[in-house]
């Protein structure tokens, strides 16, 4: 026998709950009209569990684009040590279909717990993958970049927690108010704040993964050699390009690295990238840092509460 659907169970309840003609207006157990029965309450609970529609939110036109994003991130990390232009194009792309993806939501009606969650790790991912790199890049500055990792990963999970913990299961992350947070209320209800940030944010990383293939100042290892400078007129915004080694075949090596550093690439774009973008990078960590210490503050709000109740309750018990 087939299984019925949760649309066929509630009529069959909802039929043995009508009182039948023979029964005066009453159910066929003898229990007054009115009065909550058996049946109801199993219809109620059962309601609560199946009230839902069936679709598949997997395949909805958002979260189809997030997965596409994920694609991307995914091939601009496999070109990163050796081919900075090919990674940058992918990493570019994967970052402005965040902006898309908020746009379908929005025309389709898709907007989903499940797809903010996913933007968010993603984002979260590839900035992630990409300051790595930066950290094995220059690790003399490995410290800051894992700060600036960590950081991410702390604000934002703190802050949905907190979301989740204190605003209730309707709550979105983006529901801030300017009693709490001017900075954060700005920055999450005003669309072009939220691109503006997010986007300069990632271009001054991508920026600085462009420098450590085309700058000297970044990378000394790209300053010609004097003898190779003298002979072929070369000078530190033109690097030489140094001879494959037999020596280090794998291309995924820290030499093979340095070589496909020193590709010719000019390094004006990536520094007018720099710091064109670098103070609106120090205003995506100071909300980072707000975010962090916001959420901190009502995670202990909500603690305060609780245990403000259990003393009550103690002295009550008393």
């Amino acid at each position: 026998m087939s299984a019925k659907t949760p649309r066929q169970r509630r009529q069959d309840h909802s039929q043995a709950a009508q009182p039948s003609p023979q029964s005066n207006g009453r159910p066929s157990n003898g229990t007054p009209r009115g009065a909550p029965t058996q049946i109801a309450e199993t219809l109620a609970d059962e309601t609560d569990e199946t009230d839902e529609t069936d679709e598949n939110i997997f395949l909805f036109v958002p979260n189809l684009i997030g997965y596409g994003r994920i694609v991307l991130a995914l091939a601009s990390l496999y070109f990163m040590p050796l081919h900075p232009r090919r990674c940058s194009v992918l990493y570019s792309i994967s970052c402005l279909l965040d902006a898309l993806d908020g746009i379908a939501a929005r025309k389709y009606h898709q907007s989903t717990r499940f797809g903010a969650v996913l933007d968010m790790v993603t984002d979260r991912c590839t900035t992630t993958c990409l300051l790595v790199f930066l950290a094995t890049a220059k690790p003399a500055y490995s410290m800051i970049f894992q700060g600036l990792i960590s950081l991410d990963l702390a604000s934002h999970y703190m802050h949905m927690y907190a979301t989740l913990a204190m605003g209730g299961r309707e709550g979105s992350h983006k529901d801030v108010s300017k009693e709490r947070s001017w900075a954060m209320n700005l920055y999450y209800t005003n669309k072009n704040v939220l691109f503006t940030c997010c986007a300069l944010n990632e271009v001054f990383f991508i920026a600085l993964y462009l420098l450590c293939f085309s700058s000297p100042m970044i990378t000394p290892a790209l300053l010609p050699s004097a003898g190779l400078a003298g002979e072929k007129g070369m000078s530190p915004t033109t690097p030489h390009q140094p001879l494959p080694s037999l020596f280090f075949p794998s291309p995924f090596s820290a030499a093979a690295m340095e070589m496909a550093r020193a590709n010719k690439m000019n390094s004006m774009v990536p520094w007018i990238l720099t710091v064109a973008s670098a103070p609106v990078m120090l205003v995506k960590q100071y909300i980072n840092i707000v975010q962090l210490v916001r959420a901190s503050q009502w995670l202990a709000e909500g603690d305060r509460r609780d245990r403000k109740k259990m003393e009550v309750e103690g002295r009550k018990a008393k």
